[in-house]
C-alpha cells in the first residue's frame, strides 16, 4: 500500500461518505498519475480541519491506497510524483504466552480506562481476571451522579470519580494523546472502542471524542464482554488493605473485612483514590510526589468560539469549534487550556465529602450553548509547602503525598467560597478580586447547583496572578475570551495524579506482584493513555505466565502443603 498526505476536501464534500471516498480516490489518483479504478482499496489515516487561512476550510486527509505490487514500484519511481510512500498497516497482538504459574487468578482494582483495558485483553487471552471496583456499575452510578447534581446528597463511593468506567466516563470523551506509539497500542484501543459501540470515525478523526453518553453504553459492552470471557466483576468493593508476605503482596482486605488471596495485581485505581494511596505509603510501597496543574474551568458561548476559529459568516456547517491557548506569565509560570468541552457543561466532580472540584463533560452532539475548558497553572513538588504554608494547609502529611493535601486544601476552600455549590465568578470580578454578585450576561451551565463567589480567593496568590495573566494573554489570541462576562469557576483540580507509584521494568512496584497501573499511579494522562497503559501491564502478565486455571494451582497448593 501507499500512503498519501495532505488531500483536500471542502466541508460540503464531505457530508455523504460514499462522495467522500470517490472525491479521495479521484484526488488520490491524480497525485499518482494514474486512473482511479487502478485503486483497489483506500483506507482513510487521518482527518484533520484545517481553518487557519479563513474563510478558506477544509479537511485534510492522510489515506492509503492499494495498487498492483508493480505499479507501486512506478510511482515510487517516477520524479513527478511526490507526497506518497510505501505504508504498511500495523497489527497489533499479544505476547506469547509465558511460562510461570498463576497461583490465583489476575486481581484488578480499579475499572477505569486503564483496569477496563488491562482486564478486557487478559480476559480475551484467557486468563480469567476478577476486576474489583469500588463504585458501582454504570447505570447504577448514572442515577447516583445525577441525584449528587439534582439535590446535593454525595455517595462518596459512587460519584463522578468512583464507579465503573472511572472518571473520564463523565468528560467530553477525548481519546487524542501525545504517547508515541511504535507498539499500535493506540489504535488497538481505538479499534475496541469501535467494537463496543464508538464511531468509526474515531479510527482518523484528528481529535477523536464520544461523548459521555457514548462512553457510558461502551464501559457496559465491555464489561458484557468480558463475563462472557470468563471474567468476574464485583462493584462496591473497595480494596482497603495489602496483606505482604516476604515482599511480595499475598491477600487483598476488601471492605476492611474480607480477605482474598492474591499474588498477581494491578493496582488502576485512579488519581482520586487517595485513602488508597495513603495506605499503600503505610506499607512501605515506593512512591513520589509529581507535577500536576491547577486552576478554574472557564466558559463562553460557543457562538463566540465558532466565530473565532470559523469566521464570522462561515458558509459551511461545522462541528462546534474547540480551541487550545498557552501562555506565560510575569512570574515565568506556563498557563493553559486542558480539556476542552466544546458544547459542554462544567460539572461538580467531587468525591469527598466538605470538598468542591469541577471537571468538564460533553455528550456526544457536544449540543449545548457553553464551550468550557480548564484553565490550569503547573505547580511542582517544591511549590506545595510554600502554598500550603501560605493558606494554612496541612503540613503534617508524608512527603510524597504533599500534592494530595494541596488538593484537598483548595477544594475545602471552594466548598467554602460556593457554600457547597460550585463557585462561579465573572471575570471582572475575578481581576477585582471581589465576589460576584450576578451572572446575569452568561448563565453558567453546569451539572449541579452554582452560586455566585470570590473564585479567586482559593488560590495562593501567585496562581491567581498566573491566571489572570494567562488569560488576559489568551484574550489576544481568541476575541472575547478576557472579556468581563467569561465565566470562571472552581476548582479544578484533579488534572492527573499527584503522585506517582515507582515501578520497575517489569512494571512492578516495590511490593512484588504489584503492578501500578493508569492515571492514578502516575502513568498516563487521559482516557486513551491510560488505557494503552492497561494494556500495557496486561501484555506484561500474559508474557509472563500462563493462564490461571483453577484445578491445577489447587493441585499446587496441596502438593506444597504437603511438601
Amino acid at each position: 500500500m501507499l500512503k498519501i498526505n495532505q488531500l483536500k476536501l471542502r466541508p460540503d464534500q464531505c457530508g455523504e461518505p460514499e462522495r467522500c471516498l470517490a472525491l479521495l480516490k479521484a484526488k488520490a489518483a491524480a497525485q499518482l498519475l494514474i486512473r482511479p479504478g487502478q485503486i483497489k482499496e483506500l483506507e482513510i489515516l487521518k482527518r484533520s480541519l484545517d481553518a487557519r487561512k479563513k474563510p478558506l476550510i477544509f479537511y485534510s486527509f492522510s489515506v492509503a491506497v492499494r495498487v498492483e505490487e508493480d505499479l507501486v514500484e512506478q510511482i515510487l519511481k517516477n520524479p513527478h510524483i511526490r507526497d506518497a510512500a510505501r505504508f504498511q498497516k500495523k497489527q497489533y497482538r499479544l505476547p506469547e504466552r509465558g511460562t510461570g504459574i498463576l497461583r490465583h487468578r489476575p486481581v484488578i482494582i480499579g475499572m477505569g480506562p486503564a483496569g477496563l483495558f488491562c482486564g478486557y485483553y487478559l480476559a480475551k487471552a484467557g486468563y480469567r481476571p476478577l476486576l474489583l471496583e469500588r463504585g458501582r456499575a454504570v447505570e447504577d452510578r448514572m442515577e447516583d451522579v445525577r441525584r449528587f447534581w439534582e439535590t446535593g446528597v454525595l455517595n462518596t463511593e459512587s460519584n463522578v470519580q468512583f464507579g465503573e468506567g472511572g472518571a473520564g466516563t463523565f468528560s467530553d470523551g477525548k481519546l487524542n494523546t501525545l504517547i508515541k506509539d511504535p507498539d499500535g497500542r493506540h489504535k488497538e484501543v481505538l479499534r475496541c472502542l469501535v467494537d463496543h459501540g464508538a464511531k468509526p470515525e474515531i479510527l482518523y478523526e484528528n481529535k477523536p471524542h464520544l461523548g459521555t453518553d457514548v462512553l457510558a453504553k461502551i464501559v457496559r459492552n465491555m464489561r458484557m464482554e468480558m463475563l462472557s470471557m470468563g471474567a468476574d466483576i464485583r462493584f462496591s468493593s473497595c480494596v482497603t488493605d495489602f496483606l505482604i508476605e516476604d515482599g511480595r503482596v499475598k491477600e487483598l482486605e476488601i471492605n476492611g473485612e474480607e480477605k482474598l488471596p492474591a499474588d498477581t495485581v494491578v493496582l488502576a485505581v485512579g488519581h482520586s483514590a487517595r485513602d488508597t494511596f495513603f495506605r499503600l505509603y503505610e506499607k512501605g510501597i515506593a512512591m513520589e510526589s509529581k507535577a500536576f496543574a491547577v486552576g478554574v474551568r472557564i466558559e463562553h458561548p460557543q457562538k463566540l468560539i465558532d466565530e473565532s476559529q470559523y469566521g464570522k459568516d462561515c458558509p459551511y456547517t461545522l462541528p462546534p469549534a474547540d480551541y487550545k491557548v498557552t501562555a506565560k506569565s510575569s512570574g515565568q509560570r506556563g498557563v493553559y487550556s486542558f480539556c476542552m468541552c466544546p458544547g459542554g457543561y462544567v460539572i461538580n466532580a467531587s468525591s469527598e465529602e466538605g470538598m468542591t472540584v469541577v471537571n468538564g463533560m460533553s455528550y456526544a452532539a457536544r449540543d449545548g450553548k457553553h464551550a468550557n475548558s480548564a484553565m490550569i497553572v503547573t505547580v511542582s513538588p517544591e511549590d506545595y509547602q510554600n502554598f500550603l504554608e501560605e493558606l494554612q494547609g496541612d503540613l503534617q502529611v508524608p512527603k510524597p503525598l504533599l500534592g494530595v493535601a494541596f488538593q484537598r486544601m483548595l477544594e475545602r476552600r471552594a466548598y467554602q467560597a460556593g457554600a457547597g455549590k460550585i463557585p462561579v465568578q465573572r471575570f471582572a470580578d475575578f481581576r477585582a478580586g471581589r465576589k460576584s454578585v450576578s451572572m446575569e450576561n452568561i448563565k453558567p451551565q453546569t451539572k449541579g447547583e452554582w452560586a455566585p463567589a470570590n473564585v479567586r480567593g482559593i488560590f495562593p496568590k501567585e496562581i491567581g496572578n498566573a491566571l489572570e495573566e494567562g488569560i488576559l494573554s489568551c484574550g489576544r489570541k481568541i476575541r472575547g475570551f478576557a472579556g468581563d462576562d467569561a465565566c470562571l469557576s472552581g476548582v479544578e483540580s484533579r488534572t492527573s495524579s499527584p503522585l506517582r507509584i515507582l515501578r520497575d521494568e517489569r512494571l512492578q512496584a516495590s511490593l512484588s506482584g504489584l503492578y501500578p497501573c493508569g492515571e492514578g499511579a502516575g502513568y498516563a494522562g487521559g482516557i486513551t493513555s491510560a488505557a494503552m497503559d492497561g494494556l500495557k501491564v496486561a501484555e506484561k502478565i500474559i508474557a509472563a505466565y500462563q493462564p490461571w486455571k483453577a484445578a491445577e494451582t489447587e493441585h499446587l497448593r496441596l502438593t506444597e502443603q504437603e511438601w
